[in-house]
């Protein structure tokens, strides 16, 4: 089975995903407009996307390679291939937060015009009596080169920078997040990651963002909050409550008695200790909320699927161009890893809409070899990676009967 013809590209049909009008638009939130002359805005974001889609080696690669099918990009809304410098001028100069701001507005855009998107195309699993909206929150280090980036210094011989991500449990997208140098701890980073939440919402964290100035506003704000328990908290167990699970060691009503923490937060909470499996072992872990209704054995497992975050990052890091980098500013490092998030975000409607069953990484090397052949996108995905069944087999011989014999 052959693939549909289409007469527009891989490429083009994956990029006309974003709103005509969205990038002009940020680019005169942004004055992008004013500065550009031969590279439009429009032609910037696409030579970025593209770079993630073929994993482009330099700047070189990237300005060849769109010269070269200079035909089939002009279909693309007018798009224009970059020279090298140019590319690299735009990168340095052009205000990152116009690619931060549309990353959000295609993700708004594609999440409320499909409501189910995100729904369909994850193996994401959490506790089914949880009915409420659950958010994972956790950072990645990307490693940067130190001897030309100064700016994302935060050891002797080493830089990075850090991508904090608020993390949809249910949908598996990001609703927020913020990229900065690694030298920042994550409990700083914590209260700008959960501005955005509800009264209602669970948010569930790994130790390192506990701060308990932030965990008491949270509490104040309505917020559910799930943590591990930092190993030198100096607490009393106020009341011990009833356990009816094998794998709780001790569920306890807590107070916090050390001279700075009591005062930071003067309410009581939830103290759980559990023996929980992790790679194939099972280990005694102490996990902190504020939430008294949820079973001790229903805020493990919340914790547990909180570990999920990984893939995403995994998915990120190993299938996008996040190893190395097309410049060296500040400004261009943001640039690419706001690019990634947008890709990521346009994959993911891709396996939506052609109801992909495969991986991550598999949908990537299925596209990345025909960005430029003009085939139907979903027809090509619905035969990628798919075996025909095999013909059944007959068990026992078959007897042949012939007339008058």
């Amino acid at each position: 089975m052959r693939p549909a013809k289409h007469k527009f590209t891989i490429f083009k049909q994956i990029m006309e995903l974003i709103p005509a009008y969205l990038v002009s638009k940020l680019a005169r939130k942004h004055g992008v407009d004013k500065h550009c002359r031969t590279f439009s805005e429009w032609s910037h974001v696409v030579a970025m996307i593209f770079a993630h889609h073929s994993h482009a080696l330099s700047l070189n690669d990237v300005s060849d390679t769109l010269r070269f099918h200079k035909g089939a990009l002009s279909t693309l809304r007018n798009a224009t291939p970059p020279s090298r410098n140019g590319l690299s001028h735009a990168n340095r100069v052009r205000p990152a937060s116009m690619a931060k701001d549309l990353f959000y507005e295609v993700l708004h855009y594609l999440t409320n015009r499909f409501p189910r998107f995100g729904r369909m195309d994850i193996s994401f699993k959490l506790p089914r009596k949880i009915k409420r909206t659950i958010n994972l929150v956790d950072s990645t280090t990307i490693q940067l080169f130190a001897n030309c980036m100064s700016w994302a210094k935060h050891r002797r011989r080493k830089a990075a920078a850090k991508c904090h991500m608020l993390l949809d449990a249910q949908t598996f997208l990001p609703r927020f997040a913020v990229v900065k140098s690694a030298s920042s701890h994550d409990s700083v980073v914590a209260r700008t990651l959960c501005s955005g939440l509800r009264d209602g919402e669970f948010v569930i964290f790994d130790k390192a963002y506990v701060d308990f100035t932030h965990l008491f506003e949270l509490m104040h704000r309505g917020i559910l909050w799930v943590t591990r328990k930092k190993t030198n908290m100096a607490y009393r167990i106020v009341k011990k409550l009833k356990v009816t699970h094998k794998s709780i060691v001790l569920d306890a009503k807590i107070k916090l008695t050390g001279i700075k923490s009591s005062q930071l937060y003067p309410e009581c909470f939830r103290l759980i200790i559990a023996d929980v499996l992790r790679d194939g072992k099972m280990v005694r872990m102490e996990f902190i909320t504020d939430d008294f209704e949820l079973a001790a054995s229903t805020i493990c497992d919340l914790y547990k699927a909180r570990w999920d975050i990984e893939l995403f990052f995994k998915q990120l890091k190993q299938t996008l161009k996040l190893s190395d980098f097309l410049g060296y500013s500040e400004n261009a490092v943001q640039w690419q890893i706001w690019m990634a998030l947008l890709t990521y975000v346009l994959l993911r409607f891709i396996a939506y809409a052609s109801k992909w069953t495969g991986t991550f990484a598999r949908l990537f090397t299925a596209l990345r070899g025909i960005l430029w052949n003009r085939l139907d996108l979903h027809s090509v995905l619905a035969i990628c990676g798919t075996a025909e069944k095999p013909p059944r087999m007959c068990m026992q011989p078959q007897q042949l009967y012939l007339a008058l014999f």
